[in-house]
């Protein structure tokens, strides 16, 4: 006969268990408001920018530029206001978010690639656009209301530049990532702080 768990090792166990319960249930509430109005002036400026070029690949960098600026801003400041809330970003629903949003990501940097070499670029902005909203409708499951809602305007705004002529793709670029990012940033800090 084996001898019975000791009262403390089941104790233990059951905080642990309620420890795990309360992470899942919990949301990513670290998504940056200002980080994101600020994002969203710099892909106002990058569409400017990117609208004067003369050719495909000096738009590309210059969004690919943008992009970069993005993450860094984004990333820092998601970083800052995850601390200061006390919102792990490596545990819980903070690596779940994470998880969710990187798979679009990465697929919108193989099809960037792709698309490119196969002389399709007309349709990166549709993609870039599609896919970004996809990973925060995804990603959005495991934070504030708002985020999955973002998700969907920049999947609309995807479905626009797809369909419309090809010189409409900066414009709705500019009115995706620029407009979109400063609307629902601002909506963002006012509603779960900074």
């Amino acid at each position: 006969m084996a001898s019975p768990h000791p009262l403390r090792d089941q104790a233990l166990d059951n905080l642990r268990f309620i420890r795990q319960t309360m992470e899942r249930a919990g949301s990513f509430t670290a998504v940056p408001g200002w980080g994101q109005v600020a994002v969203g002036v710099t892909a106002l400026a990058a569409a400017l920018v990117a609208a004067r070029q003369t050719s495909v690949e000096l738009w590309l960098a210059t969004w690919l530029g943008e992009a970069v600026v993005a993450l860094a801003i984004g990333g820092s400041t998601m970083v800052r206001k995850a601390y200061a809330v006390n919102d792990p970003i490596l545990s819980g629903p903070g690596r779940r978010f994470g998880l969710s949003v990187l798979p679009p990501m990465v697929v919108g940097g193989l099809l960037t690639i792709a698309l490119y070499r196969a002389g399709l670029w007309r349709a990166l902005p549709g993609t870039w656009l599609l896919l970004y909203g996809a990973g925060f409708v995804t990603g959005g499951a495991f934070s504030v209301r708002i985020v999955p809602v973002m998700g969907l305007c920049f999947m609309f705004a995807g479905s626009v530049a797809l369909f419309t002529p090809a010189a409409w793709g900066t414009w709705c670029m500019a009115a995706g990532f620029g407009g979109l990012h400063i609307v629902f940033g601002a909506i963002i800090a006012r509603r779960y702080g900074g």
